[in-house]
């Protein structure tokens, strides 16, 4: 059986974006939660930039994940994980989250990186990455991010509560109290192509 891979995402990969947005929609709706709708031009903007992570088993998609930035790059996020459905069970999820974590924290050393989410999974992945649980006052007030969670069936919740609490639980990583993150050479120079400036490989 052929290895999968995980790699930062290129133009390369914009083919795969029609299947990534159906892989998302379909897992969604199983599990009966709503979720921010992402355009293709979206999703393959994310690609283009390097600030996405693509899983494939040679031509076969088998996962993905993506970054957003919010707060003038003050806050970041992983977003968009999802496994195809015969990828499951063997660790990907784990893996992709690792290298779209440590793209994160490379590209914007000092921003801090947030999830929201209601999946054991998850949390028990953002822990073991050094995430902790934190109140909603203390993630980002960037509205463009809380917009994304009115695709939610839970929504109501949320603006009950004056966004101070919902189903998800929110986790936040400091990179103050963390060493440096490292990511492998080519993409480093992949990185400072495309932002224009040095990027430390260990910074």
């Amino acid at each position: 059986m052929e290895e999968v891979k995980v790699m930062v995402a290129d133009e390369t990969h914009i083919k795969y974006v029609d299947t990534i947005l159906k892989t998302i929609e379909e897992a969604a709706q199983v599990r009966g939660t709503g979720i921010a709708k992402r355009s293709p031009e979206y999703v393959a903007t994310k690609m283009r930039e390097a600030k996405a992570v693509i899983a494939l088993q040679g031509d076969k998609f088998a996962g993905f994940s993506y970054i957003e930035t919010w707060g003038n790059k003050q806050y970041v996020t992983t977003s968009g994980l999802i496994v195809h459905p015969d990828f499951r069970g063997m660790g990907l999820a784990r893996r992709i989250k690792n290298l779209t974590f440590t793209l994160a924290r490379v590209r914007w050393p000092h921003a801090k990186i947030f999830s929201l989410t209601s999946g054991s999974a998850v949390m028990t992945m953002n822990t073991q990455l050094g995430y902790h649980p934190v109140t909603f006052s203390e993630l980002t007030d960037d509205e463009a991010f809380w917009r994304g969670c009115e695709g939610c069936v839970n929504k109501d919740i949320l603006h009950r509560t004056n966004r101070k609490f919902c189903i998800c639980t929110a986790m936040l990583f400091d990179p103050e109290d963390h060493l440096p993150a490292k990511l492998p050479a080519d993409v480093i120079e992949r990185l400072q192509k495309i932002d224009g400036k040095e990027v430390n490989p260990t910074a």
